[in-house]
């Protein structure tokens, strides 16, 4: 089961970890600021694809930013 917490958890971590603002994120993946934001307060759950671009973004895998997994390691992804 999805759990927004730890998804807004780990969505501001890796925001603030790397610096990334929500308008550049918001951009990257094809949301608005206000989207992200939602994300983060618990307002709002992002679709799968959204969840995927992010995933995509930040270079961690799906388990990791569901809370699935403590290691944010995506094995299918390149280095």
């Amino acid at each position: 089961m999805f759990n927004r917490n730890i998804f807004s958890s780990k969505l501001i971590k890796l925001r603030t970890d790397n610096n990334v603002l929500a308008k550049d994120l918001a951009n990257s993946v094809g949301v608005s600021k206000q989207a992200i934001s939602q994300y983060e307060k618990l307002l709002s759950t992002p679709s799968v694809d959204v969840l995927i671009s992010i995933a995509d973004y930040f270079n961690v895998s799906l388990d990791y930013l569901t809370g699935r997994s403590d290691k944010p390691d995506n094995p299918n992804l390149k280095k």
